[in-house]
C-alpha cells in the first residue's frame, strides 16, 4: 500500500465521513455547526501533542536570557558555544526539537482537513462515504445566505489573521533590552521575533482569501481554541517568571 493510499484511508476518509455524518444528524443540516463540532473533536484528539509543543516552546523561550549570555561568553569560540548550549538544554531538561515534532505530526491532519474542504464541499465526492454514513445527496454550504462556506471570504480571512496575531503575540516572551556591549545579535533576534508577529497574520490573510470559507472557519476556530489552551498552559503549567 502506497503512502498516498494510506493517508487517504487513515486521515482523509475518516475526517470526511465525520463531517458528513455530523452534517446529516444535526437538525437543519447546518454545515457550520458540523464544522464547529468537527474542529473541536480534532482539537481534542491533537490536544496532548499541541500542549506538549506549547510547553516546549515556552520552556525554550524562558532559556533565551541564558542562551544570550552564553553567546556573549563564547562569542569567539563556536565549538565551546555549541557544547555549552547543549549542556544548558540538558540541565534544563529541554529538547530543542521537541517544540517542532508535535507540529510536524499535526501537519498531515491539516492537509487532510484542507482537502476535505477543498473537494468535500463540492457535492461530487460522496464515493468515499462509509456504508453506514448516509449520502446527503447535496450539501448546503450557505450560512443564512450571508456566507457561502464553499467560497472564499475576505472578511473571515481578516478575522482569522487577527486571531493569528493574538496567538503569535502570546508566544513572545517580554524581556528587558540588554545594556551591554555586543548585543546587536540579541536586538536583531528580537526584531525578527517582532516581525513574525505581523508576518504570520499577514500570510494567514493572504492564504485565507483564496481558501473556501469553511476551511478558514476551521482555521479560525482552531486558532481560538489554541489561544485558550495557551492561556491554560502558560498560567497553570509554566507561569511566567517574575
Amino acid at each position: 500500500m502506497s503512502i498516498t493510499m494510506l493517508y487517504h484511508l487513515v486521515l482523509y476518509k475518516p475526517i470526511f465521513n465525520a463531517l458528513i455524518f455530523l452534517y446529516n444528524i444535526i437538525p437543519g443540516h447546518s454545515l457550520i455547526l458540523a464544522i464547529t463540532i468537527l474542529t473541536i473533536l480534532i482539537k481534542l484528539v491533537l490536544m496532548p501533542l499541541s500542549a506538549y509543543s506549547l510547553k516546549s516552546q515556552r520552556a525554550i523561550q524562558e532559556l533565551q536570557p541564558k542562551l544570550e549570555e552564553l553567546k556573549k561568553k563564547f562569542k569567539d569560540d563556536k565549538q565551546a558555544l555549541a557544547k555549552a548550549t547543549m549542556e544548558l538544554y540538558k540541565e534544563s531538561k529541554v529538547n530543542p526539537a521537541s517544540s517542532c515534532l508535535p507540529l510536524l505530526i499535526q501537519f498531515p491532519f491539516l492537509i487532510a482537513v484542507y482537502q476535505v474542504f477543498r473537494s468535500g464541499l463540492t457535492n461530487a465526492n460522496f464515493a468515499d462515504l462509509y456504508s453506514f454514513v448516509a449520502n446527503p445527496g447535496a450539501i448546503d454550504a450557505s450560512f443564512f445566505g450571508i456566507l457561502n462556506l464553499s467560497k472564499p471570504s475576505v472578511i473571515l480571512a481578516v478575522i482569522t489573521g487577527l486571531a493569528q496575531y493574538v496567538q503569535t503575540k502570546m508566544l513572545t516572551v517580554k524581556k528587558a533590552k540588554p545594556k551591554v556591549e555586543g548585543a546587536k545579535d540579541e536586538n536583531m533576534l528580537a526584531d525578527m521575533n517582532k516581525s513574525m508577529q505581523y508576518f504570520m497574520p499577514f500570510m494567514t490573510v493572504l492564504i485565507g482569501i483564496s481558501f473556501p470559507a469553511g476551511l478558514v472557519y476551521y482555521w479560525l476556530l482552531t486558532t481560538i481554541l489554541t489561544i485558550v489552551q495557551q492561556k491554560i498552559v502558560f498560567k497553570k503549567v509554566l507561569p511566567p517568571k517574575a
